[in-house]
């Protein structure tokens, strides 16, 4: 892989990282969370990925 390439999943394990932690922090919090996904972004080069937003459900 080249630099920006591995620079870029460095990125991404951070934050996804900083995203278990929020769902951690909301289910202690007495919420449930969905990460659903909402659409694929695509590139020119035929790559892609998805992206995704919080489902929140309050428990009672």
């Amino acid at each position: 892989m080249s630099p920006e390439q591995e620079s870029a999943i460095r990125i991404l394990a951070n934050e996804l990282h900083r995203v278990n932690e929020a769902v951690a922090n909301c289910v202690q919090n007495g919420l449930s969370v969905e990460l659903q996904r909402v659409k694929r972004v695509h590139s020119d080069e035929g790559y892609w990925g998805d992206m995704i937003v919080p489902i929140i459900v309050k428990q009672r």
